[in-house]
């Protein structure tokens, strides 16, 4: 399904005034602006050319030195310092604290406790004996002696309950009567004919005041909208119709005819500035670039295959043979260590047991199971 696409916006009809506005507006805007631009272009190309050739490396570096001075001593400092320690004091705590505290645990803690454990359980038993003979106890004297001495209070607080109700609906019921012959029957009398017409009146006179006094106020409020719309609403309105609309369409087409006169002004400053900059570039490419990379190719290229031929590589030879000299070196004195030390354990320990010769089914030679001869005392001939 296509979707059809919206109509470009309509533009509206320009005055003479836009006209009149446009052009010394975007000249005067260009020639201060071509200046800024420049100036603006200039400085980005020095910023990223000293990023690229001094603050990029100057990072580096300080990324690497803080690294030499900071970073690498922490980590050979924890490395081979640190965890090594750390491991000592492990294998000290694990055989001065945690294996005499598994002893501990092990065959005088866990004895004990499970000795406390069969003392209190003897305890309990014989509490709980106790204490089911004594409940049987309360239980009979509960049943033979509380249940009929609480059945027999009862029912004389039944009685003696039935006795007070009986007195009490008589007195409630004369106090009724007097209540209602003496205190409401004559406030209901005052309330229909002495209350109720007081208080129409009195209200039919608060309404009739009422409406003077609002209709009072609504003369005089009407009057003074009228007064303040004709001395300060006409007169604003007329000011803001006749005077500040026009001043302030005619501000809006200035400030919107300057707001485009710098965008096409920076625009156009920055063809103008990359047209001088490439005229720079290639001007110092003619004058600079060229003969330093002539001089590059055509003499320093020559003499550094030259150096390299003949001085830096019989020096990496050299360094080479050093240094496999030193690796061989070093892995015979690793060697005589390790020996040195298995000889002193020797020494000290005597020698290693050798494991116990097991009998195995399978052949202990070259010779292999095949159909022909088995191994089993089960197929054997």
């Amino acid at each position: 399904m296509d979707l059809e696409k919206p109509p470009p916006p309509r533009q509206e009809p320009e005055g003479c005034l836009v006209v009149a506005v446009r052009l010394p507006v975007r000249i005067v805007v260009l020639v201060l602006v071509v200046p800024v631009r420049m100036v603006w272009d200039a400085l980005v190309v020095a910023g990223r050319f000293l990023n690229d050739t001094v603050l990029r490396p100057l990072g580096r570096a300080l990324l690497w030195l803080g690294r030499a001075v900071f970073v690498w001593p922490f980590v050979g400092l924890w490395r081979y310092v640190v965890v090594p320690v750390a491991k000592g004091f492990a294998w000290l705590g694990n055989v001065l604290v945690v294996v005499p505290a598994v002893w501990l645990y092990r065959y005088v803690l866990t004895p004990l406790g499970h000795a406390c454990a069969w003392v209190g359980r003897g305890v309990w038993h014989a509490c709980a004996w106790v204490a089911r003979g004594i409940g049987a106890g309360l239980a009979w004297i509960y049943a033979r002696v509380l249940t009929p001495v609480g059945h027999a209070v009862m029912w004389a607080l039944k009685g003696l309950g039935a006795v007070l109700a009986a007195i009490g609906l008589g007195v409630f019921g004369a106090l009724a009567w007097l209540v209602r012959y003496l205190l409401v029957v004559p406030a209901l009398w005052v309330y229909e004919w002495i209350l109720t017409p007081v208080g129409r009146a009195i209200a039919w006179c608060a309404r009739g005041l009422v409406w003077i006094v609002s209709t009072v106020v609504t003369g005089i409020g009407m009057a003074l909208y009228w007064i303040a719309r004709v001395l300060f609403v006409l007169p604003a309105l007329g000011l803001y119709r006749w005077v500040l609309t026009p001043v302030g369409r005619v501000l809006a087409v200035i400030g919107r005819e300057t707001w485009d006169a710098l965008g096409h002004a920076w625009r156009v400053a920055g063809r103008i500035s990359l047209a001088v900059g490439r005229f720079l570039a290639t001007l110092l490419r003619w004058t600079f670039v060229e003969p330093v990379r002539w001089v590059y190719r055509t003499v320093l290229t020559p003499i550094g295959h030259v150096v390299r031929d003949a001085v830096l590589r019989p020096v990496a030879e050299a360094a080479r043979s050093v240094g496999r000299a030193t690796r061989q070196a070093l892995a015979a004195a690793r060697e005589s260590v390790r020996q040195a030390r298995a000889d002193f354990r020797r020494m000290l320990f005597g020698e290693p047991r050798e494991r116990e010769a097991v009998a195995r089914r399978e052949p202990q030679g070259r010779e292999t199971r095949t159909l022909g001869s088995s191994t089993t005392a089960l197929t054997k001939d």
